[in-house]
């Protein structure tokens, strides 16, 4: 069964929401480079203040691309607005009881989530430079960056990473990351990758649970 829009559509939602709302694409631009380097630089207000801002960022996808514009062409965009609400809510949530403390020193997968943050604060340059014009590009505060983004934090967090703040990114790991292959986004191989790896990621931890679990 094929997707319910053409590849001119799909590309003209983008441009629909760099016409509307490129101003709020480069303030959430502006703000993740200013919310790192901010965490960056205080460490004590990681957990609550990358949480916060990454909920605002899923909420904002949630309404102004998915339940907005991308409705226009697929009905499926309802459902993708509500699992972005609904992860929304969860990093709210873990912002205001500080569950996950991000960018931990002794995470083994700290050089790959920081890879992948800094990837995906490059994609709209990225997408650019590998042929898609503006404003017909996905550029930020797009479900695929921002999916990114959160994937490489996650993968940064000390200890456990809770599988409730995992799942909808996963997902969008592979529905997302279809569109490398469907629609010609090559930069969406990376968040393809970023799902599975994520993934891989939730199955260690489980493992290495269990064995702790089963141990005399």
């Amino acid at each position: 069964m094929g997707l319910p829009f053409t590849n001119d559509q799909f590309f003209g939602i983008f441009a629909d929401y760099n016409d509307t709302f490129i101003v709020a694409a480069v303030a959430f631009w502006l703000a993740s480079v200013l919310t790192l380097a901010y965490v960056y630089k205080d460490p004590a207000d990681r957990s609550r203040t990358l949480s916060f801002f990454l909920g605002a960022l899923w909420l904002w996808t949630a309404l102004a691309y998915h339940a907005l514009l991308f409705t226009r062409i697929n009905p499926a965009a309802w459902v993708f607005a509500a699992l972005f609400v609904v992860q929304a809510w969860l990093f709210f949530r873990a912002g205001a009881r500080r569950r996950v403390e991000y960018f931990s020193p002794v995470r083994a997968t700290q050089a790959v989530g920081v890879g992948l943050v800094a990837y995906a604060l490059a994609y709209p340059f990225l997408t650019i430079a590998l042929g898609h014009s503006y404003p017909a590009t996905p550029t930020f505060g797009v479900p695929c960056p921002t999916a990114i983004l959160t994937v490489g934090v996650l993968a940064t967090a000390r200890g456990r990473v809770p599988p409730a703040l995992a799942i909808v990114p996963i997902l969008w790991g592979f529905i997302g990351g279809s569109a490398a292959v469907l629609l010609a986004v090559a930069t969406d191989y990376v968040l393809l990758g970023a799902g599975i790896m994520l993934t891989l990621l939730l199955i260690a931890q489980r493992v290495r649970v269990n064995t702790q679990v089963s141990r005399p």
